[in-house]
């Protein structure tokens, strides 16, 4: 088996998560391919691609509010991510389902690019914002809200508590608030809110996930051909009418019955026995 085979095998059967990854480092590669990097290394993105903080773009390219999302501005951007997202893949996947994970990851995304654009706008900022770090963060937070507890290994701390690493990268992004890049750790901390949002509304029975679900449950039956069924012979119960039956007892009428007596008399008795009114009758019906 070669590399390509293996990656194909690993896309199958790797899950949700591994899929996800899988798309943010194939938009890398078109990154690569179609978007030169400047001097430093990092993309500069159209704004049909980017979220743009400015109303007059994103109001007609609404896409942008999650192909932000799936890339990002440099490799070390993209490594970074990717780890930090495996990670928390594994903790949440621990308790949910695959469903959900694709559902929170889309949502949290536009949900995260909603309020970086409306925060941008209200300080009268113009910027450009891509990776998926927003989705990152609420996959970790809601992960971290269900099992704050739960014990990570982590190399050269040890074991530690789920909530300390939340709580660290957290305090990170609240640092670096005002930092040059203030758009990103809005993002992050969007996502943090959605993350922590979604599993309260879960708790109380309420699955945001199924608007993901459903969407593209609905955009895969309508590009899916439905089965021909073939064409089947219908046998129905068919019941010959009923034709009205006649009786098989003839009557016969007076005339043919006084002959039938006279030539029962003959047979018995002979010619000779019958009556002259007898011997007219046979003679006249015989006409």
């Amino acid at each position: 088996m070669n590399i390509l085979d293996d990656l194909k095998l690993q896309y199958k059967m790797g899950g949700i998560a591994m899929r996800v990854i899988y798309w943010n480092v194939a938009c890398f590669i078109v990154s690569l391919i179609f978007f030169w990097p400047n001097f430093v290394g990092a993309f500069d993105y159209p704004n049909w691609l980017a979220l743009s903080a400015n109303p007059q773009v994103f109001l007609f390219k609404p896409w942008t509010f999650l192909t932000y999302a799936f890339f990002h501005f440099d490799f070390w951007h993209l490594l970074f991510n990717m780890m930090v997202l495996n990670f928390a893949s594994n903790l949440f996947l621990t308790f949910f389902t695959q469903k959900q994970y694709l559902g929170l990851y889309v949502l949290s995304a536009i949900f995260s690019g909603v309020v970086f654009a409306l925060s941008f706008y209200i300080l009268g900022n113009t910027s450009l914002i891509v990776g998926a770090s927003a989705a990152i963060m609420a996959i970790l937070v809601a992960a971290t809200t269900y099992s704050p507890l739960m014990n990570v290994r982590l190399f050269l701390f040890g074991n530690v508590k789920l909530w300390h690493i939340t709580g660290v990268i957290l305090i990170l992004d609240l640092v670096q608030l005002r930092s040059g890049n203030m758009g990103g750790h809005i993002s992050h901390l969007a996502g943090a809110f959605f993350g922590f949002a979604y599993i309260k509304l879960l708790q109380n029975g309420t699955d945001l996930s199924v608007i993901v679900s459903r969407t593209l449950d609905f955009f895969a039956n309508l590009f899916r051909k439905s089965p021909t069924t073939p064409f089947t012979k219908v046998h129905k119960n068919y019941k010959k009418p009923t034709e009205k039956t006649t009786s098989k007892i003839v009557t016969k009428d007076k005339t043919q019955q006084q002959i039938d007596e006279i030539l029962d008399k003959i047979s018995q008795s002979g010619y000779d026995c019958l009556t002259k009114e007898e011997k007219e009758f046979l003679f006249k019906a015989g006409k």
